[in-house]
C-alpha cells in the first residue's frame, strides 16, 4: 500500500478517534445530526443535493433532524467513508456503486459499461424485486442501506495529447479509472492501461502528464475544471452511472417511522432536482468545452461497445450473480 494511502487512512483514523465523525447520530439538545460524505465538488449538482436535502429535512422536522454535509472528500476517499458507513463512524454517503460493489460485490453491475439504456432504465430497476435483494444484502453484510440513487450522468472520455476515434486509437493508452475492477477490464478490452487515481487528486494527474486522460461525465468534468488540462473530448458514452445514497442501518433503525419518511422525501425529493439538473448541463456542456478550446469528437461508438460486451458480463457473472445481467436487461 502507498505510503500516501498509509497517511491518509491513518489521518482519518485519528480524526474518527479525536471526535471528527462522532457518533452516528449524534443528540444534543434533542437534535438528531446525520454526517453525509460525498467525494463531488461543491458546486457539483451531487454536493447541492445534499444541500437542498437538508434544508428540506431542516424544515419538515421543525429543526430536530440536521444533515451535515461534507463535499470535496473532506471526511476521506471513496473506500475510506465507505468503511465509516458500514462501521457506523460516519451516517450516510453518496457514492458510485462501483466503489460500493468493493464491498458488496453485485452492486459493481450497476455501473458497468453498457449495461443500461438509459437514466429511465435505472429509475425502473431501482424499484425492482431485484434491486431489493441487492440492498437486503448489503443490510445483512455490511450494515448498510440503499436509500435513494441518482443519475451521476453519462461517462465520456477525455484526452491530452491523443485523438482518439476508434477504440484501435486506445492502444497503450494510460487511462485513469476509480479503483475498481470493471473499469479496469473496460479499459483492458480497449488495450489501454488503467491507472487507477483517487478523483480529488486527478485534476493534478492530468496536469503534469501522470496519465493520458481519464473518463467521467460533462457535469463532473466542468465540475473538476479537467476542460483547462485536457484537449480532446471523445463522446463515447460508454457508461451511464447511477451514484447510491448510503445510511448506516443502525442509525437508520435509530429513527422514528416519522423522521424516516421525512428524510426519504427530502432526499426523493433531492434526487429529482439533481437528475434534471444533470440532464440539463449534459445538453449544453460539449458545446461549452468546445468554446473553452476543446477538440469534440464524435468517435465511432461500437467501436468501444463490442470488444467490452464480449468479455465482461460473462468474465463478472460469478462477481454479480447468474442472471443479473439479464433482470437489468428486463426492467
Amino acid at each position: 500500500m502507498p505510503t500516501r494511502r498509509l497517511h491518509r487512512r491513518a489521518l482519518i483514523q485519528a480524526s474518527i478517534a479525536a471526535g471528527l465523525f462522532a457518533p452516528a447520530i449524534a443528540r444534543a439538545q434533542s437534535a438528531i445530526v446525520l454526517r453525509w460524505a460525498d467525494n463531488a465538488a461543491p458546486t457539483h449538482p451531487s454536493a447541492l443535493s445534499a444541500l437542498r436535502a437538508a434544508a428540506e429535512v431542516k424544515e419538515k422536522s421543525g429543526g430536530r433532524i440536521e444533515i451535515q454535509s461534507f463535499p470535496s472528500g473532506q471526511l476521506g476517499g471513496s473506500r475510506d467513508t465507505v468503511e465509516a458507513v458500514s462501521s457506523g463512524a460516519l451516517t450516510m454517503v453518496t457514492e458510485g456503486a462501483a466503489t460500493l460493489g468493493q464491498f458488496v460485490p453485485p452492486f459493481t453491475i450497476m455501473e458497468a459499461p453498457y449495461v443500461w439504456k438509459d437514466a429511465a432504465h435505472i429509475t425502473r430497476f431501482l424499484h425492482s424485486p431485484a434491486m431489493e435483494e441487492l440492498n437486503q444484502l448489503s443490510i445483512k453484510t455490511r450494515d448498510t442501506r440503499v436509500l435513494a440513487a441518482d443519475y451521476y450522468g453519462t461517462r465520456h472520455l477525455t484526452t491530452g495529447a491523443r485523438e482518439v476515434h476508434t477504440a484501435a486509437d486506445m492502444k497503450g493508452f494510460k487511462l485513469r479509472v476509480p479503483a475498481v475492477d470493471v473499469y479496469k477490464a473496460m479499459a483492458e478490452a480497449w488495450d489501454a492501461r488503467p491507472t487507477p487515481i483517487d478523483y480529488n487528486e486527478l485534476y493534478l494527474a492530468l496536469s503534469q502528464g501522470a496519465v493520458d486522460g481519464q473518463e467521467n461525465p460533462l457535469p463532473t468534468i466542468q465540475a473538476g475544471k479537467f476542460f483547462e488540462v485536457q484537449k480532446y473530448l471523445v463522446l463515447t458514452a460508454h457508461i451511464i452511472t447511477p451514484r447510491l445514497v448510503m445510511i448506516n442501518e443502525p442509525a437508520w433503525g435509530k429513527l422514528s417511522p416519522g423522521d424516516q419518511q421525512i428524510v426519504m422525501t427530502a432526499l426523493n425529493n433531492a434526487v429529482t432536482w439533481q437528475d434534471a439538473e444533470i440532464m440539463k448541463q449534459e445538453a449544453t456542456l460539449a458545446g461549452t468545452f468546445k468554446t473553452a478550446g476543446m477538440t469534440v469528437i464524435q468517435p465511432d461508438v461500437e467501436t468501444f461497445r463490442k470488444p467490452v460486451l464480449a468479455k465482461l458480463p460473462a468474465m463478472f457473472e460469478a462477481k454479480w450473480g447468474k442472471g443479473l445481467w439479464d433482470k437489468i436487461q428486463a426492467a
